[in-house]
């Protein structure tokens, strides 16, 4: 006998994968794994036996004890080789059943605490048993002979036992079970059981290996079937052409695509691939499917610009001309674009330059690349990105599908004419992801100069050279658009217009284009630049000019309707008749109140259509502690409130706050517009100067506005859109401005107007913002003080700031 008593023994284990090994049976197996190869050193070296027992889940990489079955075999070691590589044969004899009880080790290998399994005794014969192994013989056999691998040997081995716990063993050995239904047999320790349900298995096993023979046989006359009606039509061209009888059309149709390629400038490879295809074309027999799907695919490629290009005009001078007639202010991102330009001129073969113009809605990014491509002479395709989910959008799909076709950059490549043409993605930031793919990452290889040279699409199965194609992309945020595909890009900011900027565009640019669509001349309307700046006010609230577009088209269908019913000869507006034409004021300026208030502070923030005046709100009451947050904030926003409270309490001695109000007292911080979602960190200060209003008593100032984010210590960090930011505040009437000292930098980029007409604050401490936003009454002293920035309008510089 193997063990002397049923007690556990702890033995060397091995955890199997896709197999199970029977008692009494000779089998040989690789093992791969690290702690199972170290576990058959260990048994061979000391002369134990091992223990192998079967897998739940074959994915478990390091399994343990809830990740094994619980009855497996113990086995004696026969033979371990050594495989090139780190793999290992290994050759087990299996002894008897055990059951594991516990695993006490699981590195560097598994050791396990094994109860053998004794045999039961010898079964005897009995009639039924007799029925059963005899049914089971058959069913073995039926098997053998529908099974493609077994060999009738192993059959005379089953044949030679009168065992039926022997026999239902060595058939589930042999058989190509599921491991489940292999563990099965494995567990049940009564023979004539075990047999009874090897039967039942090794029956299923049966039936399905008839229905997989049966289903071939079709196949396989189907199969002939057609090999028959091709030499039938092959043999029915020949007598055509005996007889004279041939179709002419189908030898002209290969003629012709035959001389499309030999005249399209296409690469070797494409060339090679193509007449292969209408080689296939001509094997085909008349009105199959297939022919349809390669004369698609042939006219698809024979339709692309293969080396044709337009010529470019790279003139800088000229480009200036163009941006400057088509564009009003955008300074800088002019300039960036005629340095590339610049660039361009003294290296054309330059590559890999691709810009992403980032700006707010209607601030004329679209228009900016048709401009680039006009001043170029590049044609120029357009390609809206937004709500792509689908990877094939970019790369095409397989010519086999049906209705497939070329991807978007193929498809706009083919509809500009041109290998070099200005290709503009629109809205990339609005790009999604599912279950069928990612495009983003599809795009990584079109936006790679290094890669692109040889972009293939699924369709054409041919690589494209993409290198010529200039592409610029737009994009409302970077935001939302993945890390790798950022860094293939430049990114230019376009910020928002302010209202003098507005102006100009409307009255130069807009307006003459309005009256031009609505056949109006220059004399029968006219719009005085007060009623333009009425109209920016009080009916548009956006960062760019495309709200204010419409409400000029709208002046202008007005006036048309007054010319033909009212017969007059010219219409005239200004901002006091203003209301006639458009109806009422639809927007009114944020006033400010009219006296200072206790809780209550404007916070500054920017959104996609521009900056916004974010009121703070907070109130205390007697209560438990509690902080109440509403105003549907995000989270970021609600730790930052958080952050607050915990700074104030760390300075309540300073402040003259009672030390446990946070026991005592609620907080109810509130952000008005309850149903517009806010979030980030730029409000931190603001809600910091709103809680000690309220929990002091001191009144916020009335003329004052701030933004910054605040950490536990009291430290103001940098934000962004402080441009927007600052329109709103003086939009709104603020005169003063708190901003995060890190932020002093970006001053130099505010419109001259805004910069002289506010007064600009920068902090480092939270200390500085309340001890000039609020009236502490000399409650202020253990706090410190910060010195505003001088005007840029007074003609100096901005100075250092100091404490």
């Amino acid at each position: 006998m193997f063990m002397e008593s049923n007690l556990p023994v702890t033995m060397p284990a091995l955890a199997l994968r896709g197999l199970t090994v029977f008692p009494n049976m000779l089998l040989h197996f690789d093992v791969g794994r690290e702690a199972s190869i170290k576990a058959l050193d260990e048994a061979m070296t000391t002369g134990q036996p091992v223990f192998l027992v079967a897998q739940r889940d074959l994915s478990v990489e390091s399994p343990q004890l809830n990740d094994l079955y619980t009855i497996g075999t113990i086995c004696n070691v026969r033979q371990i080789l050594r495989l090139p590589g780190d793999n290992v044969r290994v050759m087990v004899e299996g002894v008897s059943r055990g059951r594991m009880h516990s695993l006490p080790q699981t590195s560097p290998y598994l050791m396990a605490e094994v109860e053998e399994i004794r045999p039961e005794e010898p079964v005897k014969r009995s009639a039924r048993t007799e029925a059963l192994i005899r049914q089971t013989y058959e069913l073995f056999e039926r098997y053998i002979e529908l099974a493609p691998k077994m060999t009738p040997d192993i059959l005379l081995s089953v044949l030679a036992s009168e065992d039926p716990g022997y026999i239902a063993d060595y058939i589930a050995q042999n058989l190509a079970m599921r491991t489940g239904d292999k563990q099965a047999v494995l567990e049940e320790l009564r023979p004539v059981r075990r047999l009874e349900l090897l039967c039942r298995t090794l029956r299923r096993e049966v039936e399905i290996l008839e229905l997989e023979q049966d289903m071939q046989g079709k196949v396989r006359d189907q199969l002939t079937r057609s090999q028959r009606d091709y030499f039938l039509r092959e043999q029915m061209k020949v007598i055509q052409q005996e007889l004279g009888e041939e179709n002419p059309g189908s030898d002209s149709e290969l003629t012709e695509y035959r001389r499309k390629i030999a005249h399209a400038k296409l690469p070797g490879e494409v060339a090679e691939k193509l007449l292969k295809e209408v080689g296939r074309l001509e094997k085909q027999p008349f009105g199959s499917a297939e022919a349809t799907v390669i004369r698609n695919y042939l006219d698809v490629c024979l339709e692309l610009p293969w080396g044709k290009k337009t010529r470019e005009r790279v003139d800088v001078a000229a480009a200036r001309k163009v941006l400057d007639a088509d564009h009003y202010g955008l300074e800088k991102v002019k300039e960036r674009i005629l340095e590339f330009l610049a660039v361009k001129q003294l290296a054309p073969e330059l590559k890999g330059q691709i810009i992403c113009l980032v700006g707010p809605p209607g601030v004329g990014k679209t228009s900016i690349a048709m401009s680039v491509a006009r001043a170029l002479h590049r044609k120029m395709a357009r390609i809206s990105l937004g709500g792509v989910h689908d990877e094939a959008e970019i790369r095409g799909h397989r010519k086999t599908y049906v209705g497939a076709m070329p991807g978007r950059i193929i498809e706009a490549v083919r509809q500009a004419g041109t290998s070099n043409p200005l290709l503009l993605l629109d809205e990339i930031d609005k790009l999604g992801n599912d279950q069928r793919g990612d495009p983003s990452s599809a795009l990584l290889e079109v936006l790679d100069a290094e890669q692109n040279s040889t972009f293939r699409d699924h369709f054409l199965e041919v690589p494209f050279d993409l290198s010529d194609v200039l592409f610029l992309t737009t994009a409302n945020t970077t935001d939302t658009i993945p890390r790798p595909l950022l860094d293939r890009m430049e990114i230019i900011e376009l910020t928002s217009y302010t209202d003098e900027e507005k102006l100009q565009i409307a009255r130069d640019h807009l307006l003459p284009k309005e009256r031009r669509r609505h056949g109006l001349r220059p004399a029968q309307m006219k719009v005085t630049d007060d009623a333009i700046r009425e109209i920016i006010r009080g009916y548009t609230r956006e960062s760019g000019v495309r709200v204010l577009e419409r409400q000029l088209a709208a002046l202008c269908r007005k006036a048309a309707m007054r010319l033909v019913s009212n017969g007059v000869k010219s219409v005239r507006v200004t901002g006091d008749t203003l209301e006639e034409f458009l109806g009422v004021r639809r927007f009114h300026p944020e006033r400010l109140p009219r006296m200072e208030q206790v809780g209550v502070v404007n916070g500054l923030a920017w959104t996609s259509v521009g900056g916004e005046i974010l009121e703070v709100e907070v109130n205390v009451v007697p209560g438990s502690g509690k902080v109440e947050l509403t105003g549907n904030l995000g989270d970021v926003m609600k730790e930052s409130a958080h952050a607050a409270l915990s700074y104030i309490r760390s300075r309540a001695a300073t402040l003259g706050i009672e030390a446990d109000f946070y026991k005592t007292k609620d907080l109810h911080v509130h952000f008005p517009e309850g149903a517009v979602p806010k979030d980030g960190p730029s409000a931190g200060i603001a809600i910091t100067t709103a809680m000690v209003s309220a929990l002091t008593g001191a009144p916020v100032k009335r003329e004052i506005a701030m933004t910054g984010e605040v950490t536990l210590r009291g430290r103001v960090l940098p934000i962004g859109g402080l441009k927007e930011k600052t329109m709103a505040a003086y939009r709104n009437g603020i005169k003063t401005v708190f901003l995060p000292m890190d932020n002093q930098k970006d001053l130099e980029e505010i419109d001259p107007t805004v910069r002289a007409a506010l007064q600009f604050i920068p902090v480092e401490q939270v200390d500085a913002v309340l001890a000039q936003a609020l009236d502490l009454g000399g409650r202020e002293e253990g706090l410190l003080r910060a010195r505003p920035v001088e005007s840029a309008a007074q003609g100096q510089n901005l100075p250092s700031f100091k404490q």
